[in-house]
């Protein structure tokens, strides 16, 4: 995949290795990333509505002011991620990882997770 390559939308990356790969503000809508590799990489401000990432390695990821309104992240792996200012509206994040990551100004409380997940975020992150 080449980092050029900014309208990614409808597109599927199943089990690709893309690691470190620079996506910021690129079109990502409904993009299938599930099972791929992605720690490291830049998702900043991209627009990743209703995309599917479940089981991804989305660990140190920058997705910062990304708009994830509807995707689909289930089992997927955030730690040490950076998800301040991402929208999070229907986002299925149920058995994600993601205690560690950064979720300042990210309307986490609006996407589906795990009960545990949500308790945590609540002492760390409350709603303002």
């Amino acid at each position: 995949m080449t980092e050029s390559a900014k309208d990614l939308s409808y597109t599927s990356h199943v089990g690709q290795d893309l690691r470190e790969v620079n996506l910021s503000d690129a079109d990502l809508r409904r993009a299938i990333f599930d099972g791929a590799d992605l720690e490291g990489a830049n998702l900043s401000g991209s627009d990743l509505r209703g995309a599917s990432l479940k089981r991804a390695n989305l660990m140190k990821v920058a997705l910062d002011g990304a708009d994830l309104r509807g995707a689909k992240m289930i089992k997927a792996r955030l730690s040490f991620s950076n998800l301040q200012g991402a929208r999070l509206d229907g986002a299925d994040m149920r058995g994600i990882r993601g205690k560690y990551a950064v979720w300042r100004d990210a309307n986490w409380w609006d996407a589906t997770m795990d009960e545990s997940l949500s308790k945590a975020l609540a002492k760390k992150w409350p709603r303002k």
